[in-house]
Order: structure tokens, then C-alpha cells, then sequence
């Protein structure tokens, strides 16, 4: 279950840094787009603005319900990446750090492609081939010692190849991909274990209850050589970038 009021006051970075992606989408009047993983709705919103509509699509009932309540002009409905059901209606589908908790890489790649009108474009940020490895060892690390079993995460991050392959394998043409570092601060000095919080839950719910306070502090003890900048936490962020388009 997500925690909206956490994500919008600890970790606003995941969807600030989605401004940059909306000039890569460079949306028109009249386009109609899907923003796929839309949480809150923020950059949604943004869209609206260059005069495009919008439909937020979320898997989080959470996070819906804070989007409409904050952009209540705004359509947004829950639903599932791997079970996209719309067929050509889009001139554009975008996502911003959505798609890297879509293990089912292959179903959302059909879904979006049946999505997008012909010509129409995917441009899409997430995850990509080494993001958070510092925080998964470190994870790995402390699951091990307080008994929370194996770490097996619930991420995908696809490196450039795997991923322009898989969206060639469902129709669609790739015309820009990109693998990039983007270090980037946790707020405060909690910033880590709350990070854990907002977005290990999957982890973090394998560790006994009266051990996970232990649980954060070793993570914190594992990743501090490495992710500790002069008293604030970085985390090890990698970013896969990619634009295709959907032959007319």
C-alpha cells in the first residue's frame, strides 16, 4: 500500500525530475496522452497545460484518490500496466519511474503499444541496468542478519538492448534510448530508512516486526561507505530513457 502524503513531502524528486521528460514529450493541443503510473498527478497536470488531455492511470487506489482530490478537473482511474485495455485511443502514452515495478515487462509492452494510436509515441523514464545496486546489497546485507530471508526485488531494470528489444518485439520502433547515472539526495538524515519505507515495502514486510528498526540501521550501516555524502544520503539512481513510436 503507498503512502501518499510520504511521497509527495519525503520524495517529491521522483516526479520533479519528470519536467525534463515532459519537453522530451513535447505535448500538442488537442493530443490526447495516458500517463501511465501517474501517482499523484503532478506531472499529469503539467501536461494539461500545453493543452493536451490527459487520462493518469495508477495501480494505486492511494494514490488515485490524492490525484483526483488535488487536480479534481483532472480524469484518473486505477489500473494495471499488465492489463491495459484500450485499443488505439492514445497519441501518446508517457511514464515517468512507473514502469520498473511492471516486472511483467512484456504485458505492459503490448498494452501500451495497443494503447497509441499509429504514429503514436511512447516516451517513457524508469530504472534501468545497475539502479539502487549500493541499496539492494546493503538490503541483501541486513535481510541476512535479521532474518528476513532472501532479498529478491520487485524491481525490473532492463539495460538499453533488453529494452529496445522487448518494445521491437511488440510493434514498436525505438528512437531513442539512453542509460544514464543520476545520483540524487535523500531528504534528511532519516532520508534512507525512509526511502526503505516508501519503496522496499516488499522487503521490508519479509523482517520481524520487532526487528525492523535494526533492520534500517544496518541497511544505513551497509550503504553509508557508499552512499553517505558529507552527513546527507545519494541515492545510486540509474535512469533508462526512451522515446519510440508506434509505425503508422
Amino acid at each position: 500500500m503507498w503512502n501518499p502524503r510520504l511521497y509527495d513531502d519525503r520524495h517529491a524528486f521522483v516526479w520533479r525530475h519528470g519536467a525534463a521528460l515532459i519537453d522530451l514529450l513535447a505535448p500538442r493541443p488537442g493530443e490526447v496522452v495516458l500517463d501511465l503510473g501517474c501517482g499523484t498527478g503532478h506531472l499529469a497536470a503539467q501536461i494539461t497545460e500545453a493543452g493536451a488531455t490527459v487520462l493518469g492511470v495508477d495501480s494505486s487506489a492511494e494514490m488515485i484518490a490524492e490525484a483526483r482530490r488535488a487536480y479534481p478537473a483532472l480524469a484518473f482511474e486505477v489500473g494495471d500496466a499488465r492489463h491495459l485495455t484500450f485499443d488505439g485511443r492514445f497519441d501518446a502514452v508517457f511514464s515517468n519511474a512507473a514502469l520498473h515495478w511492471v516486472t511483467d515487462a512484456g504485458l505492459a509492452a503490448a498494452g501500451i503499444a495497443r494503447a497509441l494510436k499509429p504514429g503514436g509515441r511512447l516516451v517513457a523514464e524508469f530504472g534501468g541496468r545497475g539502479n539502487v545496486r549500493a541499496i539492494l546489497t546493503a538490503l541483501r546485507a541486513a535481510a541476512e542478519q535479521v532474518g528476513g530471508g532472501v532479498v529478491d526485488p520487485p524491481w525490473y531494470f532492463p539495460s538499453v538492448g533488453e529494452y529496445a528489444a522487448l518494445l521491437e518485439r511488440y510493434g514498436l520502433e525505438v528512437t531513442f534510448a539512453a542509460l544514464f547515472d543520476r545520483p540524487t539526495p535523500l531528504d534528511g538524515r532519516d532520508g534512507l530508512r525512509r526511502w526503505v519505507e516508501m519503496f522496499g515495502g516488499a522487503v521490508l514486510g519479509r523482517v520481524p516486526a520487532d526487528r525492523r528498526d535494526e533492520f534500517l540501521a544496518r541497511v544505513e550501516d551497509g550503504a553509508r561507505p557508499h552512499l553517505d555524502r558529507d552527513g546527507g544520503w545519494v541515492a545510486d539512481y540509474r535512469r533508462l530513457r526512451v522515446v519510440a513510436v508506434r509505425p503508422g
